[in-house]
């Protein structure tokens, strides 16, 4: 039996990493922009199963003069055109164009666009799932009171040989298989 939202029930998605390829020379174009075509598919099924799916990514990209807003849209409008052609959406996406050096609120794992997304939603962050593959992301889920999970693919591998996690972190192959997991499950639940 597939598991079937309740109302106002959040997925929060890293970018970089869970939806499209990532590169540590940074994704500067729409021509870098390579989706992950499995998580494309679960997006489209998270959608059909009544999840609101956003986006919090940190795009420090624009403040390193490596890509402007205007590019950055680009990649949105690529993503956003990919995800319909497998009759999937985007409900909301927010981006922090920081530097590391200095960070607002919103930059992960500081838990601004996080906390944006659940009230725009009206989600419960203890029922809010936040899917990453870096530390910032399983800290900015931690800091924003969501149900953090680590995808391998992008920088997960690394982030899970090199950084202290929680160890009842969920961890799963890819957002494929996580959400495979969350939508067979009945209660919902992930151990």
């Amino acid at each position: 039996m597939t598991k079937t939202a309740e109302n106002n029930q959040l997925i929060i998605l890293d970018r970089d990493g869970v939806i499209n390829l990532d590169s540590d020379q940074y994704i500067k174009n729409p021509d870098e922009w390579l989706a992950i075509p499995s998580s494309l598919k679960a997006i489209a099924r998270l959608n059909r199963a009544g999840y609101k799916v956003a986006v919090a990514t940190n795009q420090s990209g624009i403040s390193r003069g490596f890509f402007n807003t205007t590019t950055l849209a680009m990649m949105h409008k690529k993503m956003e055109m990919e995800l319909a052609q497998v009759g999937a959406h985007i409900d909301a996406l927010e981006y922090c164009p920081d530097h590391p050096d200095k960070a607002g609120p919103d930059r992960k794992p500081r838990p601004g666009m996080a906390n944006r997304l659940i009230q725009l939603f009206s989600a419960r962050p203890e029922e809010t799932w936040f899917v990453g593959d870096s530390k910032s992301d399983i800290h900015c889920a931690l800091n924003a009171n969501c149900k953090p999970v680590l995808v391998l693919t992008g920088k997960g591998k690394r982030t899970r040989q090199n950084t202290e996690l929680p160890e009842d972190l969920p961890v799963f192959d890819d957002l494929d298989s996580f959400v495979n997991h969350l939508l067979s499950e009945t209660s919902g639940t992930i151990n």
